[in-house]
């Protein structure tokens, strides 16, 4: 009974907390190769130990330790297969003594850092962020794909791309000076963000949200809010998850079914959160140094501030929207800013400009564009036409809360067409 109890306890720590043990592991291997084959030694060890002799006081700490020693004890044995001042340097490099865990460095949290030493400037900017999801976050190849709108052969290849190049460059895994900060906060930002969307609306699975990641998405930016107070897009950032974050009690029903903005139970939203968030995008906005994260939060805060869906400012939205697009040219913006227009002009108005867009290569797979497009079918009234757009919809998503929301669209629809007129 103990040894499951105990193993029950292991899986969950893996599941919560085997990222953070791998990037203290990264910080202190210098290789994110070493520091993954240590982390999975340093959890076989904590399964074949810990059920015998118990769970140790600071099991994070334990496995830290253990695999750092594991990681050295490998690369002695394997002396007589490499060079031997090759192996000899690399176990040499490594710290006898762990630095104790609450120690004073430029960047704080662990994980934080190896954001920052993956964000290398060296590395084309997507492929720091492709790489910094799968080694650092823990995203899986498919989820990474998702936030690309790529397919996840191209995707994979653009991380091993990257690998390699660190490997063949010898780009050293350290914590960036104050200095370089800034230079990497673009791809670090971009990084957080995806992290968080995926923990709000993922892109794969039964469950619609995995709050681990959105949870551990805010944390990182306050702690590079705390490192770096005065950039605006910092500020911009937390506040446009924190907005978003603040809707997650309304989003779902009891049986985990999706609950449209426009339907959401706005009792049930997050005060606190809004509160903050609101500040923190005015402060930001202030600034006027601001950029595309400081807009989506300001079109996040008047949803946010609005009493009920029909009272929502639409006109300020779609002039956000406008301002956004011209920080941010790119399809998925444009998107949603038809979406907007539909919502203040109506759905004749907006049913152009997703046609329109769905002839861009980006959105062609895009499920979301397909679902806007069937949405204003629908609500003009044009059933034959919406029912092949929410049929594509629901053909191009992976998640369970939203194909169970399309189904339904489909089944109304299916319904309707088949009643025979009056």
């Amino acid at each position: 009974m103990r040894s499951t109890h105990q193993n029950t306890a292991i899986d969950q720590l893996y599941r919560q907390s085997s990222r953070q043990v791998f990037a203290a592991l990264a910080r202190l291997l210098g290789d994110l190769d070493l520091a993954e084959e240590a982390l999975h030694d340093a959890f076989k060890s904590a399964i074949e130990q810990w059920p015998s002799q118990g769970m140790p006081a600071n099991p994070l700490a334990w496995l830290v330790s253990a695999g750092r020693f594991k990681a050295i004890d490998s690369i002695r044995r394997n002396r007589r297969f490499t060079a031997w001042d090759e192996s000899s340097e690399q176990a040499e490099a490594i710290p006898d003594e762990a630095p104790a865990w609450d120690e004073q460095q430029p960047l704080e949290d662990d994980r934080l850092r190896l954001v920052f030493t993956c964000c290398h400037p060296s590395l084309a900017v997507n492929a720091q962020v492709a790489l910094t999801l799968r080694e650092v976050c823990g995203l899986t190849t498919e989820e990474i794909a998702h936030a690309f709108l790529l397919p996840a052969p191209t995707l994979a290849q653009r991380i091993v791309r990257a690998k390699a190049k660190i490997r063949d460059a010898r780009i050293p895994y350290h914590v960036p000076e104050v200095s370089e900060l800034p230079e990497r906060l673009a791809s670090v930002l971009r990084v957080i963000y995806l992290v968080f969307n995926e923990g709000y609306s993922a892109s794969s699975g039964p469950m619609l949200m995995r709050s681990e990641l959105s949870q551990e998405a805010i944390r990182l930016a306050r702690l590079l809010r705390d490192l770096l107070p005065d950039q605006a897009e910092i500020m911009g950032l937390l506040a446009l998850m924190l907005l978003h974050e603040s809707r997650r009690a309304a989003r779902m029903n009891a049986t985990y079914d999706l609950i449209p903005l426009n339907e959401q139970d706005r009792a049930l939203w997050n005060a606190e959160q809004i509160a903050e968030g609101c500040v923190l995008a005015e402060q930001a906005l202030r600034t006027q140094r601001f950029g595309a994260y400081s807009l989506q939060a300001a079109i996040s805060a008047v949803h946010a501030e609005a009493p009920t869906s029909v009272s929502t400012d639409w006109p300020q939205i779609v002039g956000l929207y406008d301002a956004l697009l011209q920080l941010d040219p790119n399809p998925v913006v444009a998107l949603n800013r038809a979406v907007a227009i539909a919502m203040r002009d109506g759905p004749a108005a907006a049913l152009p400009l997703v046609n329109a867009l769905l002839q861009d290569e980006t959105l062609r797979n895009y499920h979301l564009a397909h679902a806007a497009q069937a949405d204003l079918y629908r609500r003009l009234a044009r059933y034959p036409e919406a029912l092949p757009a929410y049929r594509r919809a629901f053909s191009l998503t992976q998640q369970g809360s939203e194909q169970r929301f399309l189904q339904l669209r489909i089944d109304a629809i299916e319904a309707l067409l088949s009643t025979p007129a009056q």
